[in-house]
């Protein structure tokens, strides 16, 4: 299946959170996720499996952090092809053939800047070569750091790119940086599918969303939080039901947004319930304006 083909088409859903959910089925706190690939592989594959379950045709590589600039915190800096290999590897058996894997690529953090592009590129070769059928960039709030991994990815594949920001409640980026200016930005830099995740919460991405929509011809994707966490004495708690997430999803499958599904604190519930929700409407058929995805 040729990925931004079938987005032309109709929506494609995606996973939900990896973290959190790994949290919730005993990951310990400060542990580094992205090295679980190597040692509890098989919890990450159940991830996978559970998404894949409720209807996610999209999986996320448990890889998010998985750069040479993150993995030194945990003195894994040598280990960044491995793992993301594995990530790779762990994705693909859980699609049962009928899915596609995205390689997982998030920021690498404050004062990062310097070594960015190089970083990047390591981390986006090993995901490319190990067969991930698109690169997906997510939750970016630095619009010069998304800069520096677009051009790292260009640089060493030719995936589709999903370029995923984070913005704040109003909608902005770091130097209060607006959709409307962020979203022609990245258009120039090359992603084919535009979109922001995580955040406030879906109520907030939709509204952030909406005003990217009329700038261009891009592919939108959305993957909004379950909302912002709520602290007690237990694990956090996000605010957002399955029922709530799937409501707001699915007004902005109708807005033309063709990818679609969740950030931190959604579950295997909420992607089941996104399904559930596009599966009892017809899905879009009218073709994209023609623009720069192909």
């Amino acid at each position: 299946m040729d990925f931004l083909a079938t987005l032309q088409e109709r929506v494609v859903v995606a996973d939900g959170a990896m973290g959190t959910f790994l949290f919730s089925q005993g990951a310990p706190r400060g542990t580094c996720l992205e090295e679980l690939n190597l040692s509890r592989a098989v919890l990450v594959e159940q991830v996978h499996a559970a998404y894949r379950a409720a209807g996610a045709e999209l999986l996320q590589t448990n890889t998010f952090g998985a750069n040479a600039t993150r993995l030194a915190a945990h003195g894994l800096e040598t280990k960044v092809a491995e793992i993301n290999r594995a990530g790779v590897r762990l994705a693909r058996a859980a699609t049962g053939g009928s899915a596609w894997v995205a390689g997982s690529v998030g920021p690498l953090g404050p004062g990062a800047t310097r070594l960015a592009r190089e970083s990047f590129r390591e981390q986006i070769a090993a995901l490319a070569d190990a067969g991930a059928d698109l690169i997906l960039l997510e939750t970016f709030r630095d619009l010069r750091e998304l800069g520096e991994a677009l051009g790292a990815a260009r640089s060493v594949c030719d995936l589709p790119l999903v370029a995923q920001v984070s913005p704040n409640e109003n909608g902005h980026l770091l130097n209060r940086i607006p959709p409307e200016e962020f979203a022609r930005q990245i258009v120039v830099w090359g992603a084919d599918v535009l979109g922001c995740n995580c955040g406030p919460g879906p109520k907030g991405i939709a509204a952030t969303v909406r005003r990217m929509a009329a700038l261009g011809d891009l592919p939108l994707a959305a993957q909004p939080s379950a909302g912002l966490p709520v602290e007690g004495d237990g694990p956090l708690r996000y605010p957002c039901s399955p029922e709530e997430f799937a409501a707001v999803v699915l007004s902005l499958a109708h807005s033309g947004v063709r990818l679609i599904g969740g950030c931190c604190g959604t579950t295997p519930d909420h992607i089941r319930a996104v399904r559930g929700a596009l599966d009892a409407i017809s899905q879009p058929s009218t073709p994209l304006r023609t623009g720069t995805a192909s």
